[in-house]
């Protein structure tokens, strides 16, 4: 951690209880296929990044989030206060908590089918207080008026404000506008920007200060007012890329909310990223601090002159 005052992060959005069966392959559409493993696990992205924030260390992290009353809450509220985070819940008798469905492929590749729930109670007037908080943290798992109205009221408050446009829509200009930060997976970008016929384009395309495109195991790019970062993936053998995405967000802020240059933030959310997909679940898969500290210490785990390569190469394109 640096030597400034310690921020808070405040993470507004969604939390669910994911069901995750493992198989072969992901089933086609029509196809039936025999698992050979399930398990329940607590997930959902806001409840995911907050994790992140958390563990990654650098930042007080609050999280608010709307819960059914039900016994798949019970899960997602120990896991997220196991992990140090300070909470703020909307609880809805009416709905129930958010599930997620999962199917893991021995690959590591999934297919994942949302049912919102309670997430989608979230409305404007729940936002606490933004007193002493720095950053907010956002995602589209609940409903986006609401997510417009957070980040209107936080930069009415003088506070940065990052967004992970996940899943992916088309974003009004009145949001893009109140935002400091974008995070976006490959597909996402394609939307958010129109289409565009490459990277460069797309980033370019999007009228927010910092976008950052997360592009699997090759790493990321960012595009930080004109100019360009990148950072290649490490060298992992993955498990489960459930939560990578979610773990890459929380960790990011949670270095730029503790002053970290924008470099090093990507550095760091990027391992942390990789490391979860090593392991199976969601908020099970996050590393700490010290987890991630280890990895960068690694030669061997390191991304070589090859990964620099194919991750400008897949820019270009």
């Amino acid at each position: 951690m640096s030597s400034a005052a310690r921020s808070t992060v405040l993470v507004a959005g969604s939390a669910n209880l994911d069901f995750v069966v493992r198989a072969a392959h992901v089933p086609a559409p029509g196809e039936t296929v025999l698992g050979h493993g399930f398990s329940t696990f607590p997930g959902g992205k806001g409840a995911n990044q907050a994790v992140a924030c958390a563990r990654a260390g650098g930042a007080t992290t609050r999280m608010l989030l709307a819960l059914g009353e039900d016994d798949f809450a019970m899960p997602i509220e120990a896991s997220l206060r196991d992990a140090g985070v300070d909470l703020s819940i909307v609880r809805d008798p009416a709905l129930p908590t958010g599930t997620a469905f999962i199917c893991l492929a021995d690959s590591a590749e999934n297919a994942i089918t949302v049912a919102p729930g309670a997430n989608l109670a979230l409305g404007e007037e729940h936002l606490p207080a933004l007193d002493g908080v720095d950053w907010l943290l956002l995602q589209l798992e609940t409903p986006l008026p609401t997510v417009t109205a957070y980040a209107r009221r936080a930069r009415l408050a003088g506070l940065k404000v990052a967004l992970n446009a996940a899943p992916a829509q088309a974003l009004p200009d009145a949001l893009l506008a109140l935002l400091d930060v974008l995070i976006v997976n490959e597909g996402e970008l394609d939307v958010v920007a129109g289409h565009p016929p490459d990277l460069a384009t797309g980033l370019a395309r999007v009228p927010v200060p910092c976008v950052i495109v997360t592009l699997g195991a090759r790493g990321c790019l960012a595009r930080v007012n004109d100019t360009v970062l990148l950072q290649p993936g490490f060298r992992i053998d993955p498990t489960d890329t459930t939560a990578a995405g979610d773990t890459f967000c929380g960790a990011l802020v949670a270095a730029l909310a503790d002053h970290q240059p924008m470099a090093d933030a990507l550095l760091a959310a990027t391992a942390a990223s990789a490391l979860a997909c090593t392991r199976l679940g969601a908020q099970s898969s996050i590393p700490t601090r010290a987890e991630v500290l280890a990895l960068l210490a690694d030669p061997a785990r390191l991304p070589d002159a090859d990964a620099h390569a194919a991750l400008a190469a897949a820019c270009a394109r």
